[in-house]
């Protein structure tokens, strides 16, 4: 029987640790040829020289277990080895099927601390490093497409964050860049559609290095499998790559533990119309103070109230 991902060929930035590394395994087991792609650097905030090590680590593991994979070690965030990310999985192996975006650092600051190269850098890799390697596996789809005169296979799945969902207090540049992914997400399902593309975001909540200090309080369990594991995220990703996925588009979903959400697009919550040709401040005030009335000064409606998830 054929594998789900038998023949196809992805790409999963940042798998060297962490979710990124249990993406690139759950696709090859179930059959991709996969190009893992680490920049390797020791620091969660983007610190020290980068390494092949990780990657290489990783697509050692998929080969020992009898799969295909080879390392990529640039940086997706540089447009030029973005490019050359995408060029190397078609070299290797004819095509790219899949693209996994999962590639990023962390600089926590309180906004009225942040630096701007501690914005930019954050913006940088998780932003920029998306756009980069959606923009050449998008215009690799839409010219086979084009040559093919109809719709090819495929798959874009982004990394966002409940951070972008609930709020972050102390990460702005963070939530920022999940929010933007989101966006370059939705804008990228409808661009690419017509030529057999889907692309979506998940908004994963796992054990990592980039969230040891959020789930510092929720201990790993003595037996069993930790419900923050990376591995309950990946098979989310396996499914979204697959072509089971194929009516799945431009889609949020947030996944941790055993449990999947699919996120609605957001709603209006209330509407008010003007008794004249345009609102004056009075009447504003007197619609809009009523409402709020009951909620606490400086407390927001967090999304979590929407959706009704809890953050860990």
């Amino acid at each position: 029987m054929a594998l789900p991902l038998e023949g196809f060929t992805a790409i999963v930035t940042g798998a060297g640790r962490g979710l990124g590394r249990a993406e690139a395994l759950e696709l090859a087991r179930l059959g991709a040829a996969v190009v893992v792609n680490d920049y390797g650097q020791p620091g969660r905030d983007g610190s020290g020289a980068a390494s092949t090590g990780p990657a290489e680590e990783v697509a050692a593991e998929i080969r020992a277990a009898g799969g295909t994979a080879l390392a990529h070690t640039g940086d997706v965030a540089d447009f030029q080895q973005a490019g050359e990310l995408v060029e190397l999985a078609m070299s290797e192996f004819g095509k790219l099927d899949v693209l996994v975006n999962n590639a990023g650092i962390l600089r926590d600051r309180m906004v009225f601390s942040m630096s701007e190269s501690e914005w930019d850098s954050v913006i940088r890799v998780h932003l920029k490093g998306h756009f980069n390697t959606t923009h050449f596996a998008a215009a690799h789809w839409r010219e086979r497409s084009k040559a093919a005169g109809k719709p090819v296979y495929g798959r874009i799945v982004n990394t966002s964050s409940e951070a972008f969902l609930a709020g972050s207090a102390g990460q702005p540049n963070y939530a920022a860049a999940k929010g933007g992914i989101v966006g370059l997400t939705t804008s990228t399902a409808l661009a690419l559609a017509k030529y057999g593309v889907t692309a979506n975001a998940i908004c994963p909540r796992a054990r990592t290095r980039m969230t040891e200090d959020v789930f510092a309080g929720f201990q790993e369990p003595d037996e069993g499998l930790d419900p923050l594991a990376p591995e309950h995220v990946a098979p989310l990703v396996g499914y979204l790559a697959s072509p089971a996925a194929g009516r799945v588009n431009g889609q949020l979903l947030v996944v941790h533990g055993g449990m999947v959400a699919v996120v609605e697009r957001p709603r209006v919550r209330a509407q008010f119309d003007s008794k004249q040709d345009t609102f004056t401040y009075d009447e504003l005030d007197a619609l809009l103070s009523a409402h709020y009335a009951d909620r606490p000064m400086g407390e927001t409606f967090a999304a979590t109230e929407v959706l009704g998830l809890r953050r860990a």
